[in-house]
């Protein structure tokens, strides 16, 4: 009997894949656990529906993250914090600040999750930070960090 899985299982599949399982197996266990529905053509059709709108849905997620990465590239950011003699710094940058910075200077909301410090930011300067807007798209973005 052939099944659409509508869910992941270990030793099955993945969600939409469909399988190949025994009359028994399939009627005991997956259709009554709601793992996957016998692959009917109208089943099928709505497979193939539900594929091409989430092919849609993701290359529109991936063109958004695209145009996001381009307007970061433009932007600088400029970071205060409070220095001391010699040029070192209290505390440090960390990504939080960095987007609400972003948020606040040229209202791009950035979420601090996707920016990808290597460690807080401990020195004054310039700095390329990657911004992951997209498992494809790694954005950069520029931020000074000055004295306050």
């Amino acid at each position: 009997m052939k099944i659409i899985l509508l869910q992941d299982e270990k030793k099955l599949g993945k969600k939409g894949d469909v399988i190949e399982a025994s009359d028994g197996f399939a009627r005991n266990y997956i259709l009554p656990k709601k793992i996957g529905i016998e692959a009917t053509p109208k089943n099928m059709n709505e497979l193939k529906l539900q594929k091409a709108s989430q092919d849609k849905r993701a290359q529109e997620q991936l063109e958004a993250a695209r145009a996001l990465a381009a307007q970061l590239e433009d932007k600088q950011i400029v970071v205060k914090i409070k220095g001391g003699e010699g040029g070192r710094t209290f505390g440090s940058v960390s990504s939080k600040e960095i987007a609400t910075a972003c948020q606040e200077q040229h209202g791009i909301e950035v979420d601090k999750k996707k920016i990808q410090l290597q460690e807080s930011i401990k020195s004054f300067g310039s700095y390329e930070v990657p911004v992951k807007l997209h498992p494809q798209v790694t954005g950069k973005l520029a931020v000074k960090v000055t004295e306050a």
